[in-house]
This record gives structure tokens, sequence and C-alpha cells, in this order.
């Protein structure tokens, strides 16, 4: 059943406004302190404008991606809200926070090549629009190393996703390229 523009639109909203409820009182690391609904909706705006995304269920997921890893929101509220395939999505790009952050780095990393089409489509947006966050500005309490660090190791996780969208790639690769990454 196909849905209509209102549909859409209402869905989208729907989501924006439930990652806004979940991410109120977070900022971003960046100098600004922005407010971190920021990122989602950065994550969501390169998969519409500069991937050529259509597909509602993959902005749902962009839109929705970090509620359960960095709030009090859950897989089981996100499938009540939004259905099993956006839980589906969120669960495979959400980090599980009670493992050490390096584990969940590799885990990242293994997992990529066998992620599905749409959770790689938000992987590689979300890997895009934090780079792009790092060229601009070094967080509070990160070193240029730390920085260099993370650019290395996002390379590592975007070569498990290639030839999922050729444009975030290509973006992507031009970062990497600036860095000295390779």
């Amino acid at each position: 059943m196909s849905q209509s523009p209102g549909d859409i639109i209402e869905i989208v909203i729907k989501c924006v406004n439930f990652a806004a409820v979940k991410h109120k009182d977070q900022r971003r690391l960046d100098p600004e302190s922005s407010p971190y609904i920021n990122h989602p909706i950065g994550v969501a705006y390169i998969l519409t404008n500069e991937a050529k995304i259509t597909d509602v269920d993959v902005i749902q997921a962009a839109l929705l991606h970090d509620t359960v890893e960095d709030t009090n929101a859950t897989f089981e509220e996100i499938e009540n809200e939004f259905g099993p395939k956006i839980r589906s999505i969120v669960e495979e790009v959400t980090d599980d926070k009670s493992l050490p952050k390096q584990e969940r780095k590799l885990l990242q990393i293994k997992h990529a090549p066998t992620s599905s089409y749409e959770a790689k489509l938000v992987k590689l947006a979300d890997k895009l629009y934090n780079l792009r966050d790092l060229e601009k500005a070094t967080p509070k309490r990160w070193t240029p190393y730390r920085v260099q660090e993370y650019f290395a190791w996002s390379k590592k996780v975007v070569d498990g996703l290639r030839g999922t969208n050729q444009a975030m790639e290509d973006s992507l690769d031009e970062l990497f390229k600036k860095r000295n990454v390779s």
C-alpha cells in the first residue's frame, strides 16, 4: 500500500518530534554545544539531499538512530511507535553501551559488511555528518590525535559499507584524502 505525501510528512514529523523530545537535554561536543537534535536531522538531510534517498523507512531510522543508544528510549518503544522495520534498522546501527568502547568500535567494523542496505545508508550518512563536524572544529576534550584516530577508525567502518551509495562514499573519500587516511 503506497503512502500519500501527507502520510509521509506526518510519519517524518512524528519521528522528528520523538527524537527532539528524547534528545531535548543533550548537546553536541562542538565548541557551540549545539543541540543534539541537529545531528539526526543532519543525517536525514544528507540522505535526502546528497544521497538522494527517498525511502521513508531509511529517513525515519536516520532521525531515530541515536535514541536508544543515547537516551532512555527502548527498542520496544521504537517498534510500538514506528513499527518492526524501523526498530530493526535502528537496532542494527545502535551500539551496545554495556560493552567497553573499544569492543563497540571493533563490532562496528565487523558488522558493517553484513548490515542491511538501509542500515548501511544510515551508517554512511552518520559517519559523513560526524567527520564533517570534526573538520569544522575539534570537540571539547578531544586532542588532534583523537580526531585523527576517529578518522582512521571511521575509514575501516566505511570500507565495510562500500557499494551502498556512491555519492556518500565519494564525499567520505574526499574527507579521508584530506586527512591522509588510507
